[in-house]
């Protein structure tokens, strides 16, 4: 129990502090669906899912190789983080360049001709964010969880800042017809959507700088004998994160490709800004699986060697899904006010895929507590032939019915993937490293927060009148369920 408390209290730094800035982070969701159409959120979420997969592709696994390789007996953690931050800032150097010189061809090719400044700022923000992400790394290693979440809340609150300057001051002043200094120096109308992205290369620039003291501290020679079994690690980890993020991502990109030749551009980007703006708000079963990761992922592999240790993760992966099948019952009971987190109207006709994309990462969430089996068994190709299973679902569902039925598909084709994911991986799991999971109570806690939020669209209560005292009722009703159901698990 000292050690679940261990990590528990280090998923609660790591939560808060993920929970703190993505909170942040997404209350810039409110102030661009309020200033722009959903055809120009449109823009934002196409090409923060490019950034997805950009992101992914320089760290390329170095990060959980770092990891693996800094813990093992014997080795130098400094000779280890230069190594792979050498690696990085290498690749990530090359990559801006290139995007630089081929701006305009990479420009017409997303379709926005005009707009070749948005491939160099983001080639700058993803090259920022993967050179970052190994300091980041270096910083949980070292149980420096506060440094951690320091960095990245003031991180965000820099993006947030400096969106509020843009979207929340100087664009409904111009529009007025007013103005004065600050807008005439920092302000250009026709810069549109950009300043969202500007934002953001300025906060990457801050979160580098912050972490510079981390970066140089220790800093030895590289060994570059050490790349080629890091590298042996991690591009398994690569491509199972590119398949992982076309699972997660591809369908936003899928949906202005695949409607844009039936609808034309205004509705395919209107489909599309749409169903990203609903996306958000699974946001509470995302940031517990992030908080999650970052804190479960260095533990792991520090509990290996430990006796006992499979049915730590065991238990562990109870307690797990009995705080995300808990939040979902939260959300979907509550749908009528989280629907406010989007002040616009015009969206709301999206609110449908909420309950498919809440349930979606509960899947998505037990996927990866379970990958714990290959990555502690150094078979990571296994994950990434998971990853690759479920992106040619992914691929094959989306492609099929998008053009019938538009964003609706992409919700059920992102739970279809990860449930296949995630039963395939514990058949495979149990085969290399059998985890003793407590197969019956997840299903049950599942199965419990699926059947109360049936129940209330069956008795339909209006919410306004009695339906939050008796979502109340309901919430109280899994509590005590699951009270009973982990009295072993407390034992």
């Amino acid at each position: 129990m000292s050690i679940l408390k261990k990590l528990a209290g280090q998923t609660a730094i790591y939560g808060l502090s993920s929970i703190v800035a993505r909170f942040f982070n997404y209350l810039v969701v409110p102030l661009h669906t309020t200033v722009f159409l959903p055809q120009q959120y449109g823009v934002i979420t196409e090409m923060y899912a490019y950034v997805a997969f950009l992101i992914v592709m320089l760290t390329y696994g170095m990060e959980t190789a770092y990891f693996r390789f800094s813990t093992k007996e014997g080795s130098d953690p400094n000779t280890i983080f230069s190594t792979v931050l050498s690696s990085l800032v290498s690749s990530t150097a090359m990559f801006i360049l290139m995007a630089i010189i081929f701006a305009q061809p990479i420009a017409e090719w997303l379709m926005y001709p005009n707009n070749k400044e948005y491939v160099v700022w983001f080639a700058i923000i993803v090259g920022l964010d993967a050179i970052s992400s190994i300091p980041l790394a270096r910083l949980r290693t070292e149980d420096k969880a506060k440094t951690f979440a320091g960095i990245n809340i003031a991180n965000v609150l820099v993006y947030l800042g400096l969106n509020l300057f843009y979207l929340g001051y100087c664009l409904p002043l111009v529009e007025s017809g007013g103005g004065n200094w600050l807008t005439e120096t920092f302000y250009d109308p026709g810069t549109g959507v950009g300043y969202v992205f500007i934002a953001n290369l300025i906060a990457s620039v801050v979160k580098f700088l912050l972490l510079a003291p981390t970066m140089v501290r220790g800093l030895t020679k590289p060994q570059l004998a050490l790349l080629k079994p890091m590298l042996a690690y991690s591009l398994p980890l690569l491509i199972a994160g590119l398949a992982g993020m076309m699972n997660e991502m591809f369908d936003r990109v899928m949906l202005k490709r695949l409607l844009y030749p039936i609808l034309g551009e205004q509705q395919a980007m209107y489909q599309l800004g749409v169903y990203g703006a609903c996306y958000k708000l699974s946001i509470l079963i995302a940031l517990m699986i992030q908080a999650f990761r970052y804190a479960a992922e260095p533990f792991f592999f520090s509990q290996a060697k430990e006796e006992g240790s499979k049915e730590l993760y065991a238990k562990i992966m109870t307690y797990f899904v009995w705080v995300l099948a808990g939040t979902f019952l939260f959300v979907m009971l509550y749908i009528d006010l989280f629907k406010y987190f989007i002040p616009n109207e015009e969206y709301w006709v999206g609110l449908k895929v909420v309950p498919i994309l809440l349930m979606a990462n509960i899947f998505l969430g037990i996927y990866y507590n379970q990958s714990v089996w290959y990555k502690l068994t150094e078979k990571t190709s296994f994950g990434a032939g998971l990853a690759i299973f479920g992106a040619l679902i992914t691929l094959v569902l989306n492609m099929v019915f998008i053009p019938k039925y538009g964003y609706m598909a992409s919700a059920w084709a992102t739970l279809i993937c990860y449930a296949s994911m995630m039963v395939l991986s514990y058949f495979l799991g149990r085969k290399y490293y059998p985890v003793p999971y407590e197969l019956g109570k997840i299903g049950a806690m599942i199965g419990v927060a699926a059947f109360l939020y049936w129940a209330t669209l069956v008795l339909n209560i209006p919410q306004m009148q009695f339906g939050f005292p008796i979502n109340v009722v309901f919430l109280l009703g899994y509590v005590v369920f699951s009270w009973f159901l982990l009295q072993p698990l407390k034992k």
